[in-house]
Order: structure tokens, then C-alpha cells, then sequence
């Protein structure tokens, strides 16, 4: 039975009208829509909006096409072979459009939510791959089963290589996992200054997916596998900001006035914390004695720098200050020693062997 060619033009007709009927929703998504979109505050209804124009354009001329064939006499002897076309190239559409939408997510993401995260940048182009890659495979399982392909095994076969690559990559999904949680939960950013738990401590040059790369004062770069940042304790000197206390321990002598050492020690406290470079000029430094020592009484002196690094420069500068003011002032810093006491008649000298 052959193929009526008024059928054939009905069907020219409807992929016709099937093509207008998508300029029209395009014209509508374009004008009115768009519109809407353009009033919010964010631009990811705007990157939605274009990633599915596309898509629907396609679905709009597939659906008509199908109708046209599936109605019109002619072509009922090719029902099947028309269904299942339908059904595999609506797959690929749908898959069209999730990779569209995954895309536009993912950019929008890097662009609005994270445009200065390097590390984030990094994790979206892998992200992007996964997610691609996870779309064409499940997209081809489905196209298989509806060509009447059996996919239990294959999807069974590919769980058990799945189980075998994890165990292979234990340590490499460890560390990639543990980027992905130091770049959503963000306990330290690019240059933040750490101490790891390991005593490794520097700026941090760059998160990435497998290592985490840190800059010590020395100009080594040290390199640490996510999975040990994840699990260490972190001490992060510039959260919840730069700033920090800086905690000089000092002692003076037991005869010295407490008063008097506290006084003067506040009064060379001030001087350094306004004229060194990257003190907090506008803290005012203390002074709590604290301590009864072997050789003397401890009090600390607490100033305030802008970040970790100039913490060294101020306590060279206090130090300096503070020990040129002692000697002038006449205040001692005792050192260890030990004094002996003799009662008269204690000591004898001993006697020679004959």
C-alpha cells in the first residue's frame, strides 16, 4: 500500500504549520516573557529562559510532525516505526534541553554566585563534564530500551565497573569530594592565612579539585591533599576577619613597682601601636599581670595588628621599645638563676685522706 500524496502534503503542512506555531511561542517567550524575566533581580531566569527556547522549538515541530504522521491513513502501516522514532528523537531533545539548562545553571553559577573562586571555577568545569557525560548515558539507556534493546544487564554491568573505578580512586574521590566541600562550606578562601593541624601554616594560593596549594612566609609551596585539609583542625587568622590580638609575654622582677613596670609599659604599648606599619592605630593596647614565676612576675601585653604577618614586625619594634625603656627607667627583666644561702657553720671543708 503506497503513500497518498495528498497525505504527504498534509504532512508538509503540518510541519509548516508546526514551524510557525514555534516562531510564535518564540515570539511570545522572546517579548512577553523575557519582559518578566528582566524585572528580577537575578539573571538566571534570563539564561533558563534562552537555554530552552531552543529545545522547544525542536519539541514543537517533533510534535507536530508526529501527530501528522501518526493520524493521516497512509502512514498507519508505519505506526510502529513512527513511535519509536518519536519517542528516540523526543530522548534526544529532552537531553538537548538538560544539557542547555545544566549549562546555563552552571554559568550563571560561576558568574554570580562564586566570580571570584577560583577553586569554584574549577570544580564547574568538572561539574559540567559529569553532568554531560551522566545525561548522554542515561539518554542512550532509555533510546536502547525503546529499540527494544535489554538494558538490566548493561546497567548492572556498568554498577559493578562503577564499584570497581571507585575502589581504584579511592584516595583520588576522597580528595575530590573533600574540594567540593571546602568550596561550598568555605572554612578557608584563596589567600586566607591557615595553620594546619600538621603545623604546616601559610597564605592559601589555590583550592583545587585534588590539593590544596599553600604559600608559606618562607616562599615554599607546600601542597596538601583535600582529604588532609578536610579532616585537620584549621586555624584560619583572617576569619570572621583579618585583624587579630597579638599577646607579648613579659616579666619583671620581684622588687620591681607593679604600678609603675604596668605604666610604663602601657606608655611604649602606644607609642608602637601608632607608629608601626600595619598596627591597628586606633586600639588601645593593656596589660594583665598573670603569673607568679621562678624568677619574676609575668604579665602579658596585648596589641592589635591588621592581619597575621605584621604580628612579627610589632613585636620587634615592642621589644626593642620596651627594653631601651626598661634599662632607663631602671626596671629589671629578670633571667633565670637560683640564689644559694649558707647558715653559718653549714659548710666545712673536708678533710685529706692521709
Amino acid at each position: 500500500m503506497g503513500i497518498d500524496l495528498i497525505d504527504m502534503g498534509w504532512v508538509i503542512l503540518a510541519i509548516a504549520a508546526s514551524l510557525v506555531a514555534s516562531r510564535v511561542v518564540n515570539l511570545l517567550l522572546t517579548k512577553y516573557v523575557k519582559r518578566l524575566t528582566e524585572k528580577t533581580a537575578t539573571t538566571l531566569d534570563d539564561r533558563m529562559l534562552e537555554a530552552i527556547r531552543k529545545p522547544v522549538t525542536a519539541a514543537i515541530i517533533l510534535l507536530g510532525t508526529y501527530l501528522a504522521l501518526s493520524s493521516l491513513p497512509s502512514f498507519l502501516q508505519f505506526s510502529q516505526p513512527i513511535t519509536t522514532g518519536a519517542s528516540i528523537l523526543g530522548i534526544a531533545v529532552v537531553a538537548y534541553a538538560a544539557l542547555r539548562v545544566v549549562d546555563a545553571f552552571l554559568a550563571w553559577y560561576a558568574d554570580e554566585r562564586a566570580p571570584k573562586n577560583e577553586a569554584m571555577t574549577d570544580l564547574i568545569v568538572v561539574f559540567r563534564r559529569i553532568a554531560t557525560a551522566a545525561i548522554i548515558v542515561i539518554s542512550a539507556i532509555t533510546a536502547l530500551s525503546e529499540l527494544g534493546v535489554e538494558v538490566t544487564p548493561l546497567i548492572a554491568s556498568m554498577g559493578i565497573a562503577g564499584l570497581a573505578v571507585a575502589l581504584a580512586f579511592q584516595d583520588t574521590l576522597a580528595n575530590f569530594f573533600s574540594g567540593i566541600y571546602l568550596t561550598v562550606d568555605r572554612p578557608i578562601r584563596s589567600g586566607d592565612y591557615i595553620q594546619l593541624e600538621g603545623g604546616y601554616e601559610g597564605h592559601v594560593q589555590k583550592i583545587g579539585w585534588r590539593s590544596t596549594q599553600i604559600r608559606t612566609l618562607a616562599n615554599n609551596l607546600v601542597v596538601v591533599p583535600n582529604s588532609k585539609v578536610a579532616s585537620s583542625v584549621i586555624t584560619n587568622y583572617y576569619a570572621p576577619d583579618k585583624s587579630m590580638g597579638v599577646v607579648i609575654p613579659v616579666s619583671v622582677s620581684y622588687d620591681t613597682d607593679l604600678t609603675r613596670a604596668e605604666k610604663v609599659t602601657i606608655e611604649v604599648a602606644k607609642n608602637v601601636q601608632k607608629m608601626v606599619k600595619g598596627a591597628d592605630v586606633k586600639f588601645q593596647p593593656f596589660v594583665r599581670y598573670n603569673s607568679f614565676g621562678d624568677s619574676g612576675i609575668g604579665f602579658s601585653v596585648i596589641l592589635r595588628v591588621n592581619e597575621y604577618v605584621d604580628k612579627y614586625l610589632i613585636t620587634h619594634e615592642f621589644i626593642k621599645a620596651l627594653h631601651k625603656r626598661f634599662m632607663k627607667e631602671k626596671i629589671e627583666i629578670p633571667y633565670p638563676k637560683r640564689d644559694v644561702y649558707l647558715k653559718d657553720g653549714a659548710w666545712k671543708r673536708p678533710r685529706k685522706r692521709s
